[in-house]
C-alpha cells in the first residue's frame, strides 16, 4: 500500500491532538487509577485517544480503529488507526519524559506508517514504508554494530518476560556491553537514531509495537519476532529491533536458548 502525504499529514496531526491532551496532566494531577490487568491509567491516557479517535472516525469514517483504552471499532476499508495514546503509562506518572504516544496505520495487517511522539521534549520519529526515517523533519539513521560484545542493549523490564524467554533474554544480556532498562517505546526511536543498538521484548500488543516497525526499519534496522518472522497484526508479541540487521542472526541465536 502506498502511504499518501495526506495521510502522513493526518498522522502528525493525530500526534499534535494526543500531545495536547496529554501536557496539562504531566507531573499534574492526572487521575490515576488501575485497570483490570493491574497496569496504570490515567486521564491522560484517555483524553488523548479519545481526541485521535474523533478525528479519525470525522476524516477516515471506513478505517478500523485499535486503541489500548477504548478498543475495537470494525471498518471495512481493510485499513487500521493503532493508537496507544501513552505508551510508557509508568513513566509519565512518575513524571519521566521517555514514553511516547505511538500512532500505526496497518494495511492488510502489515505496518505501513507509524509515529512515535514524545509531547514533553518535542520530538517526534516519523516512519513509512518506502521512506526514510526523520526525526523532527530530518532525516535519521540506525548505526553499525560490529558484534554483540559491542551492543547497548535495552528492554522496559525483565519482569515482564515468561520464564523462558526471561532465561533467553538473560542469554542474549550477558553477550552485549551493557543494558538499559526502562524506556518502552523511547527505547525503539533510541535505535532509530543510532543511540541503542537493540531491544527485545516479550509479550506486546499491537498497539505497542505496530508504530515501531516503520521508525526503525525506515531508519536502516530491522524489526522481527523471536523467530525472525516480519511484525505483523497476527505476531505474538515477542518482539526484537535491531539498528544494524547484520546482528539479527546473533540476537536470534541467543534468544533460542530458552529454558537451557
Amino acid at each position: 500500500m502506498r502511504v499518501t502525504d495526506a495521510e502522513i499529514a493526518f498522522a502528525e496531526t493525530l500526534a499534535g491532538l494526543a500531545g495536547a491532551a496529554i501536557r496539562p496532566y504531566f507531573r499534574r494531577s492526572h487521575g490515576l487509577e488501575a485497570k483490570a490487568d493491574a497496569s496504570p491509567v490515567t486521564l491522560a491516557d484517555r483524553a488523548a485517544e479519545q481526541a485521535m479517535r474523533a478525528a479519525i472516525e470525522a476524516r477516515f469514517p471506513d478505517d478500523a480503529i485499535i486503541g489500548e483504552e477504548y478498543g475495537v471499532r470494525e471498518g471495512t476499508s481493510g485499513r487500521a488507526w493503532v493508537l496507544d495514546p501513552i505508551d510508557g503509562t509508568r513513566a509519565f506518572i512518575s513524571g519521566r519524559p521517555i514514553f511516547g504516544t505511538l500512532i500505526a496505520l496497518v494495511a492488510d495487517g502489515w505496518p505501513v506508517l507509524g509515529v512515535i511522539d514524545q509531547p514533553i521534549l518535542g520530538e517526534r520519529w516519523l516512519g513509512v514504508i518506502g521512506r526514510p526515517t526523520l526525526f523532527n523533519g530530518a532525516p535519521t539513521t540506525t548505526r553499525r554494530c560490529p558484534d554483540l560484545a559491542q551492543a547497548l542493549l535495552a528492554t522496559t523490564s525483565p519482569a515482564l518476560f515468561g520464564d523462558d524467554q526471561l532465561h533467553a533474554f538473560e542469554h542474549l544480556d550477558a553477550a552485549v556491553m551493557s543494558t538499559v532498562l526502562g524506556g518502552d517505546c523511547y527505547n525503539y526511536a533510541c535505535v532509530a537514531s543510532g543511540w541503542l543498538d537493540i531491544v527485545v521484548e516479550d509479550g506486546l500488543k499491537l498497539h505497542d509495537f505496530a508504530a515501531l516497525v516503520p521508525v526503525v526499519e525506515g531508519a536502516g534496522g530491522r524489526m522481527c519476532d523471536w523467530a525472525g518472522d516480519p511484525l505483523t497484526a497476527d505476531s505474538i508479541g515477542e518482539v526484537v529491533a535491531a539498528g544494524d540487521p547484520a546482528r539479527i542472526e546473533d540476537i536470534l541465536e541467543a534468544l533460542a536458548c530458552r529454558g537451557h
